[in-house]
């Protein structure tokens, strides 16, 4: 039996230098690779991703502060419990508390270089994507619902009641996660038998271990995703303009509705920028993962996905007065339980 040691490099997206060990022995051949040190390249990412736990810790506490409040003030309450509107947007805010709990998670262990097991960092890859995904779907039905309110109102509640509402609230679910659990299947069939734990957890460097046309695959998916949701929802709003122009109530500059409006505009605009620059990091994703693709895929985790959900919580409460007065009921009632317990 002779015994072949070659350093090899490989170029994986972990930037680390495999020993690669041959062992031949009547033409079988067994290969052993062990991790031997990391290069420079590796620790300058770290530096990168400690620049941004900052706004990653800062806006996920900020939108915490409110998410599980409101969340209760609606699921609590029976009169918003049965408003369909109420319950996607407690829907979206749960998606949004989960989405940034994994979110923080994962951008900690990556700052600080933990090492990751493996079914842990393909767990959190999963709930990321899932979690995003349930979000822009549940965004583009409250779109959906609004348009079928103002068309058909008098048969908006046959057409949507609370019962249905939940049903579609699951299937969303179900077909939020049909995307990753298909990547999950894919990352085990490429990575085979390496399951060892991850110096860095990103869904992006899971992505270069693709072969090429699975790349393309997964970019047109994402392109064809957020191409028929943002299609559904200029059809719903330019509709929803020309029913309602005729109302009076785009006559004033500073009219509620034209407020609304623009308010709703930005939210959905802030919600889909980061889909939008996830298909640019997959259209850049060619053969190597540079400097550049890093760069944006740590701004637009660590700050353009978590502006939109830190701003929704406090958009939703100014906007609507019946959550605005329901939210205050229970700030007030818990500050006078606090107050009698102290007394």
């Amino acid at each position: 039996m002779k015994l072949k040691i070659v350093f090899c490099s490989v170029g994986t997206t972990y930037h680390v230098i495999m020993i690669c060990v041959f062992i031949r022995d009547n033409s079988y051949y067994y290969q052993y690779n062990k991790q031997a040190h990391y290069l420079h390249g590796f620790f300058q990412l770290r530096k990168r991703m400690n620049l941004f736990v900052i706004p990653t810790v800062l806006l996920t506490s900020v939108t915490l502060l409110v998410n599980p409040i409101l969340s209760l003030c609606i699921l609590c309450f029976p009169l918003l419990r049965q408003e369909n509107r109420y319950l996607l947007l407690a829907n979206m805010l749960f998606t949004d508390m989960l989405f940034l709990a994994i979110n923080l998670a994962m951008v900690s262990c990556n700052s600080m270089g933990l090492y990751m097991p493996h079914w842990l960092c393909e767990f959190m890859k999963l709930s990321m994507v899932m979690t995003y995904s349930t979000s822009v779907l549940t965004i583009t039905l409250m779109v959906v619902d609004t348009y079928v309110a103002v068309r058909w109102p008098l048969r908006y509640k046959e057409i949507l009641p609370p019962s249905r509402a939940r049903k579609i609230i699951m299937s969303l679910w179900v077909m939020a996660a049909v995307c990753p659990v298909s990547l999950l299947v894919m990352f085990e069939v490429v990575m085979g038998k390496d399951k060892q734990s991850r110096p860095v957890c990103l869904v992006l460097i899971a992505l270069h271990s693709l072969e090429q046309k699975m790349k393309v695959g997964i970019h047109f998916y994402f392109i064809i995703v957020v191409s028929l949701c943002t299609a559904l929802i200029v059809y719903c709003y330019i509709h929803l303009y020309i029913i309602t122009k005729t109302s009076g109530i785009w006559r004033s500059r500073y009219s509620r509705a034209r407020m609304t409006l623009l308010a709703h505009t930005l939210l959905l605009m802030m919600y889909f920028v980061p889909a939008l620059v996830f298909a640019v990091e997959l259209a850049l994703l060619k053969r190597t993962l540079d400097d550049v693709g890093v760069w944006i895929n740590l701004v637009n985790m660590c700050v353009l996905m978590l502006l939109p959900r830190c701003c929704t919580p406090y958009l939703y409460i100014l906007r609507y007065r019946e959550i605005y007065k329901t939210f205050q009921h229970v700030l007030w009632k818990k500050r006078h339980q606090s107050q009698r317990s102290a007394a």
